[in-house]
């Protein structure tokens, strides 16, 4: 199990990254929510625990961008706030469970064991078109059976859009499923993505649609 604890209280995260590395699980430790998306965009991890009261942009601000970007991993929210109302919206923003501070370590244990039980029971299928092949829970791609390293960003755009074989998808879509809605970027930007797909899985793996979007595999009919 690979944990991203992200937790503005170092004497408390000290303290759960201790405890998770003696049930000898790997965790890495995120102080701020700029942190966290940027170890979201290189790693995958098997669960999130994420405190909702972080400085500057919230712990649900996180959440809300994991979700926009159409990243499942299971979601554990820890809290001060006790209030059903701030329960009710980590759960409304896509948060698979919650504890509210103080808890007891073996709590936050068994919650963490029952979410990837959880998220086991809902694999995705690999995905595939012609000689690519993705397989969405190891985020593993490859291409004649031979592995094809992709960035984080290039591997978004590849399954926003192997999800969706046959159908258009516009840049602006495949921009806020890769960035979110609070992130500018270039307008050029997906446009990069797509040339090096072409460049590491084939010219004709992705279809531009003038004056429309992208497009993997046969059109719909």
């Amino acid at each position: 199990m690979n944990i991203l604890l992200v937790e503005d209280d170092a004497l408390l995260a000290d303290a759960i990254c201790d405890g998770v590395r003696q049930q000898e699980w790997a965790i890495e430790h995120a102080a701020n929510a700029d942190t966290a998306k940027a170890a979201l965009l290189n790693h995958a991890y098997s669960v999130i625990v994420l405190d909702i009261g972080l400085p500057g942009a919230s712990g649900l601000s996180v959440l809300r961008w994991m979700r926009e970007r159409y990243d499942a991993t299971p979601v554990l929210i820890i809290t001060a706030r006790g209030q059903l109302s701030e329960r009710i919206k980590g759960l409304d923003d896509g948060a698979d469970d919650y504890l509210i501070k103080p808890f007891e370590f073996d709590e936050l244990l068994a919650r963490l064991r029952a979410l990837i039980r959880r998220s086991k029971g809902h694999v995705v299928g690999c995905l595939s078109c012609g000689e690519v092949r993705v397989d969405p829970e190891k985020r593993i791609v490859t291409r004649g059976g031979e592995r094809v390293v992709l960035s984080a960003h290039e591997y978004r755009t590849l399954l926003v859009l192997i999800e969706r074989p046959g159908r258009v998808v516009t840049r602006d879509y495949l921009q806020q499923a890769v960035y979110g809605n609070h992130m500018s970027v270039e307008s050029n930007t997906i446009a990069v993505f797509i040339h090096q797909l072409r460049r590491k899985l084939g010219d004709h793996i992705v279809v531009t649609v003038h004056g429309h979007g992208y497009m993997i595999g046969e059109p719909q009919a």
